[in-house]
């Protein structure tokens, strides 16, 4: 059974009669009526009674009608939504790590949407770790992510978009504040809040750490810089953080070393060879033009 069968018994059913039927579908009377023969007998069923010129649906072909209706609808909507996903209506899934959910997610795409040929464009907004993004992006789930660079992932394109300066934060009066020249080997003399380590930034600070020989005793994993600052600004410890906007809720200080000079990049990636629908090429392009800070 094919879909041009079933459109050929809508159409004999609505009409009522194989030559009107035939001329409405533009095609021989002859091919008209074998493919109706060869579904009933596809079917085992006759749909049609024949009555001169004319034909009327059987209590089956009324039944099977019902069921043509429905399918043929489905593939209409069907295809008005591919056209749309083709046309200037597609639909966006992207994914982004916590720090950039409070202000750059929100403000890049509103901006992205306010352009007019981008305003029926529609998006599913994921907050996740940046293993998890990439595995999500590798099965079709996400579009577009927002996160750290992974080693080894030849099949990913990472775009840089931003720089952020890595600073220790401390609970509010706490002496390595107060220190005239403080340095990253100043973490190993207190405890220290950490990222989870499968988090990108959670390997970042690791490899900092190794390429420096230091040892910092941590005490805690956490998995973004808000549950870190919750900690920190009730004296649990200090930290090592990428400087984000989460961190300006809480009374910390802000500490700058100054023997390092330490910057985390975070990157927009996306599947390099696979098919995108214009939306996602037009997004893609708009980050690279406008959503950039570096």
């Amino acid at each position: 059974m094919t879909l041009n069968q079933i459109f050929y018994f809508q159409t004999v059913a609505q009409c009522q009669h194989f030559r009107l039927a035939a001329s409405e579908l533009n095609i021989s009377q002859p091919s008209l009526s074998r493919s109706i023969a060869n579904l009933e007998e596809e079917l085992g069923l006759v749909l049609f009674d024949r009555k001169g010129r004319t034909v009327a649906l059987t209590k089956y072909g009324r039944i099977f009608l019902e069921h043509a209706d429905r399918i043929l609808s489905e593939v209409q909507t069907a295809e008005k939504q591919m056209k749309k996903l083709a046309g200037n209506e597609g639909h966006v899934d992207i994914a982004y790590v916590f720090p950039l959910s409070a202000r750059y997610i929100p403000h890049t795409v509103r901006q992205f949407l306010e352009k007019s040929k981008n305003e029926k464009i529609s998006f599913n907004f994921h907050q996740s770790y940046t293993r998890e993004m990439v595995n999500g992006l590798k099965s079709d789930q996400y579009d577009v992510i927002f996160g750290s660079y992974v080693e080894n992932e030849p099949e990913i394109q990472f775009v840089p978009i931003m720089n952020q300066e890595m600073i220790v934060i401390t609970p509010l009066g706490h002496p390595l504040a107060g220190k005239r020249c403080p340095t990253l080997k100043d973490l190993e003399d207190h405890p220290v809040m950490g990222y989870d380590r499968s988090s990108g930034l959670g390997g970042f600070t690791s490899r900092i750490y190794a390429s420096y020989s230091v040892s910092p005793r941590i005490i805690c994993e956490s998995p973004d810089e808000n549950a870190i600052a919750s900690l920190v600004a009730e004296n649990f410890g200090i930290a090592l953080v990428a400087d984000v906007e989460a961190l300006d809720h809480f009374p910390l200080e802000k500490i700058h070393l100054t023997d390092v000079n330490l910057r985390h990049t975070v990157y927009m990636a996306y599947m390099k060879d696979r098919y995108q629908i214009p939306a996602v090429r037009s997004f893609i392009s708009f980050i690279k033009k406008e959503g950039t800070s570096i």
